[in-house]
């Protein structure tokens, strides 16, 4: 053990620098620009009584040398100020979501007959979303299936009634949400989609939510979650907590078909659901 208590804490600095390293990786940050007032080196490097850090005891990288720097001024962040302030300016000040100003219709002419991929050979129809373009609250699922296939619209079979049942639960109607899905064609024998015909299709999703901008998405089951956020977490270990997309709140919870599959899941997903409502009613009025 260090006698020198100003090493003891540099050391200190330095692990959690190393943590909040590692946050900013798993967030896909791979550089961090810190306000001038927030970093001041020569505390580090001209205080007479601190032991040296050298590279070889001590590697870090350079985010986490100037994340220990910000750290060693702690007189300039009190716990009266807001969440954000601790990050200067890797605090938001506005969504990361910008409004677009193409319409659901434009991007559905671009999607068209569309034979991007290989689901196109076994597919009916092509299914977009549908629902209300001006919805508070955006559904998002993994792909088509047989009814929705035959129908042209999304969440028509079983899982769909059931998550009509979900929308009405929580005191909206299936009209004042959009629902849509991440591939929009049937995938042969409802398997999962894969990676290629996910990362094809997904950007037309990400455009309708530009058009869209939907204060609340929730997102039904694995598939889903891990192309809209890009996480590697399942929906079990996720669930429940809302997550962020690019200023957007998300919530993930179990898939409808998942429900039909195991009736005990639904307190969970009605828990979610719960959640979800008791922020829209915290939120501005509907919009124009």
């Amino acid at each position: 053990m260090n006698a020198d208590p100003i090493a003891d804490e540099l050391f200190d600095l330095l692990e959690e620098s190393r943590e909040y390293t590692q946050y900013f990786a798993e967030l896909g940050v791979e550089t961090v620009a810190l306000p001038a007032a927030f970093v001041n080196a020569d505390r580090l490097e001209a205080s007479p009584t601190a032991s040296p850090i050298t590279p070889a005891a001590t590697p870090i990288a350079p985010a986490t040398l100037l994340f220990a720097r910000a750290a060693a001024t702690p007189a300039r962040v009190s716990m009266a100020d807001p969440p954000g302030a601790l990050f200067g300016e890797l605090a938001p000040t506005k969504p990361l979501f910008a409004q677009s100003k193409e319409s659901m219709e434009d991007i559905w002419r671009d999607i068209g007959d569309c034979t991007r991929c290989g689901l196109c050979e076994g597919r009916t129809q092509v299914v977009n979303t549908h629902g209300n373009h001006k919805a508070r609250l955006m559904f998002v699922g993994e792909a088509p299936g047989a009814d929705e296939d035959a129908q042209g619209r999304p969440f028509v079979g079983r899982a769909g009634q059931l998550l009509t049942k979900i929308i009405e639960a929580i005191g909206m109607k299936r009209e004042d949400v959009i629902i849509g899905n991440v591939n929009r064609c049937r995938p042969p024998g409802n398997r999962q989609p894969t990676i290629e015909e996910a990362a094809i299709c997904r950007p037309f999703l990400f455009r309708e939510i530009g058009a869209v901008q939907p204060d609340v998405i929730v997102v039904m089951g694995n598939t889903a979650l891990g192309n809209l956020l890009e996480v590697r977490e399942g929906i079990t270990r996720v669930r429940g907590k809302f997550q962020d997309f690019r200023g957007i709140k998300v919530m993930p919870t179990f898939h409808p078909a998942y429900l039909l599959r195991y009736p005990s899941k639904k307190r969970e997903t009605w828990e979610d659901l719960k959640k979800v409502r008791d922020y829209l009613d915290g939120l501005l009025p509907e919009r124009d």
